[in-house]
């Protein structure tokens, strides 16, 4: 989509907010862009030194890495997204609601979807707003690589409301077991997690605890033990491919004395309404379906105005976190495909830890563009990776440990590292005053609540 393109819907629907200042508009509020653009505000907004404006189609953040815990229900999501709004009026930038639809390299702009509320009301037009500097980091979603019957019968966790959709289904399901008179059906109570990376190895464990607390409450014509059941599928030789094979056992092990079924080297052929057919034939009976396996960036990024894409979606970029055909564009988080250091023909890969490297990186970038200076370039820090299971353990690797290689690490001490990625992030957003009350506050608030959430 061009400028004359966008006039067509109307020229009240071209947005300049003119500007004597640097314009630097980020796209995407998650871990990285909501980092990157909180400190481009504190430092820049604050002084007059830039003016910073954030582009995000939803009206709150919540740290992606939390999404399995909100559909599990092991976390309320009211007390843990962040108001966009807010955020801009507290660090000195700016928030527009609205979906990346175009871009106009030539003219500097980007060209956004109508925003339509949930009763079809409009809530803003088609806009296009203008920069000097554009940060895209829209993330990336699940990649569901063509398979037949994901899209209409299988549920995702790439957002909060698709996390709480399913916790709502899940929910409802073992109330509707409950509530009836009929024996249940052989889908009914039964989940089948696709994918066993870290988002669905977590959830698997996190289903295990939840369900159990609520059918505690009351739903005691369900027997937890013999009625429900979760199955994890990964098409790998193992789950958690990406951890050493000693982690991923340790894990794998947990999960089945658990109960949880796990079913390694199981390519899914077909999703159904009532459950997952296996390329080896085989048929998992499952009320509910979440796909978990892989992922890509979102699709608006194949033809950007001539941006440079991978067979991922991904933008490709330079050392610098420039996109190769624009030096305006700079690419950060899940939707950037930047090569890795050392290790020929890979990318970086899509983690938590590599976009707040990257936010980092980028606000140094900015600020080196506004002085006129060289850009310098951007080398990955790999820290490792963890995965929770839940309230029962938690495994991973740090890397770079004693004499230089990677260490293992699990319980208690794996889920404090764990749960400091997590504190970092905010700290990042909020500053240390207000991450140390709201931690204790929400402290004192779980032990007069649920521990799980019941609608």
């Amino acid at each position: 989509m061009t400028l004359s393109d966008a006039g067509k819907l109307g020229t009240e629907h071209m947005v300049s907010e003119t500007s004597d200042l640097h314009r630097v508009i980020v796209v995407g509020g998650g871990a990285g862009g909501l980092e990157l653009v909180t400190r481009l505000g504190n430092k820049l907004g604050r002084y007059k030194r830039a003016d910073v404006t954030l582009v995000d189609k939803c009206r709150a953040h919540l740290w992606k890495p939390l999404l399995h815990e909100i559909g599990a229900g092991s976390m309320d999501l009211g007390v843990h997204e962040i108001d966009y709004l807010a955020q801009a009026h507290w660090h000195h930038f700016r928030y527009r609601i609205g979906e990346l639809m175009g871009l106009d390299r030539r003219a500097r702009a980007v060209h956004l979807a109508a925003h339509v509320d949930d009763e079809g009301q409009l809530v803003t037009p088609p806009r296009s707003f203008h920069y000097d500097t554009l940060v895209i980091a829209i993330g990336s979603q699940c990649n569901d690589f063509g398979t037949p019957g994901v899209r209409k019968h299988a549920l995702s966790l790439d957002t909060p409301l698709e996390a709480k959709r399913f916790h709502s289904r899940l929910v409802n399901a073992y109330i509707r077991g409950h509530a009836q008179s009929t024996p249940l059906r052989p889908e009914q109570l039964q989940v089948a997690i696709i994918g066993a990376g870290a988002t669905g190895t977590e959830l698997a464990a996190e289903l295990h605890y939840t369900t159990r607390q609520v059918v505690a409450y009351g739903l005691d014509r369900i027997d937890s033990k013999r009625d429900i059941r979760i199955n994890l599928i990964e098409a790998a030789d193992r789950i958690l491919p990406a951890l050493p094979e000693r982690l991923s056992n340790s894990a794998a092990a947990l999960l089945k004395d658990l109960g949880v079924r796990v079913c390694a080297s199981s390519k899914v052929a077909e999703v159904a309404t009532n459950g997952v057919k296996l390329a080896s034939g085989e048929f998992i009976p499952a009320e509910l379906v979440v796909w978990a396996a892989g992922v890509k960036a979102p699709d608006v990024l194949k033809d950007l105005d001539g941006l440079e894409t991978n067979r991922l979606n991904q933008l490709v970029v330079t050392s610098t976190l420039q996109a190769t055909r624009d030096e305006n564009i700079f690419v950060i988080g899940d939707c950037a495909a930047c090569a890795w250091d050392g290790k020929p023909g890979q990318n970086v890969p899509p983690r938590a830890q590599a976009a707040h490297q990257q936010a980092t990186h980028a606000f140094k970038q900015v600020k080196r563009r506004l002085a006129g200076q060289s850009l310098a370039p951007w080398h990955y820090r790999d820290f490792g990776s963890l995965v929770s299971l839940g309230e029962y353990s938690t495994v991973g690797s740090l890397m770079g440990g004693l004499m230089g290689r990677s260490l293992w690490i699990e319980g208690l001490f794996a889920r404090l590292m764990y749960r400091s990625l997590y504190k970092m992030h905010e700290f990042a957003l909020h500053g240390p005053t207000k991450v140390t009350l709201d931690t204790l506050a929400r402290l004192i608030t779980r032990r007069t609540e649920p521990h799980v959430k019941l609608h």
